[in-house]
């Protein structure tokens, strides 16, 4: 049966020529970053393969071993460390044993929303990446004039953000990095009576801070947003964002609906990110988002 007239919220992926959904099915997804194809697990596919042959030349295979990871399982030719490009960016992708690769290509839209309210909120407008991971958002900020203060939990990660940064060209002070727990670097910045013209949130589910502080998304998620409402400028926006976890974009929307109080009216928007297929009509869903803004209607 053909699914016309099925329309969801999705936000749509713009243009990435570094990366590719070549095809999904069976529980996993074939990609392209770069001149590199890789397959990974997941949870979200129940649909079968569409080209089965392209799976074949796949230069690396995912194999999960338990539930905290598994192997690679590299085809010729081997590649363990490469570049892509979005923009003006450069990105470092390093294949890891919790199947990720450094990048999810899904935030493309939300970078390039980033980028072009820029213009709208003044010069060298201050911007908060918490849960930041390895900030291809934090580097394309910092070239759309933003001042980009990043924060995460995890040394390794803010070390590839370094590198990152150093291939996209930007100084070694063009951003701000703080190894910190977010939700308690949030608390100080609003007692310092910080303020910022966007915050950009992708929490995990579960983690840890530096200091063994435990982050769980259900019941962390709505007194982090409280604090970041203290944090947020008069013009201003925010961005939420997260995948596996068993919300809607619906309960985002309600999250985001009580920011700002008493600040002027807000735009609220929900919906899914999705990467298209290229060898079809289906999109892969890849969490869900929600964005507030203040004072930029006439975007």
């Amino acid at each position: 049966m053909k699914p016309s007239g099925i329309h969801p919220a999705v936000f749509e992926h713009p243009a990435f020529p570094d990366h590719e959904l070549l095809d999904s099915g069976d529980g996993e997804k074939l990609e392209r970053f770069g001149q590199v194809t890789l397959v990974r697990p997941d949870p979200q596919v129940l649909w079968r393969r569409r080209s089965p042959e392209l799976w074949e030349r796949a230069d690396h295979v995912f194999v999960r071993e338990s539930d905290r990871g598994g192997r690679w399982e590299p085809l010729p030719p081997r590649k363990e460390e490469w570049e892509v490009a979005f923009g003006d960016g450069r990105f470092s992708i390093r294949p890891t044993p919790f199947k990720h690769v450094g990048l999810f290509p899904e935030q493309a839209v939300n970078w390039v929303w980033t980028r072009e309210l820029a213009p709208l909120l003044g010069p060298e407008p201050r911007l908060l990446n918490l849960f930041g991971y390895t900030g291809a958002a934090s580097v394309l900020a910092a070239q759309a004039g933003y001042a980009v203060t990043h924060v995460d939990a995890s040394k390794t990660t803010l070390a590839w953000l370094r590198d990152n940064a150093r291939l996209s060209g930007l100084a070694d002070d063009a951003l701000r990095l703080v190894l910190d727990d977010g939700p308690g670097f949030v608390r100080r910045e609003a007692r310092r009576g910080s303020r910022y013209a966007g915050i950009l949130l992708d929490p995990p589910h579960y983690g840890r801070g530096p200091k063994g502080e435990k982050w769980q998304f259900e019941s962390g998620i709505a007194p982090l947003l409280a604090a970041c409402g203290e944090l947020l400028a008069e013009r201003s926006f925010l961005i939420l964002s997260t995948y596996a976890i068993g919300n809607s974009p619906l309960a985002f929307a309600n999250l985001l609906g009580e920011l700002g109080a008493g600040g002027g009216e807000a735009t609220v928007e929900a919906g899914e990110l999705a990467l298209p297929e290229s060898s079809g009509r289906r999109r892969l869903p890849c969490g869900f988002c929600a964005r507030w803004s203040r004072g930029l209607e006439g975007r």
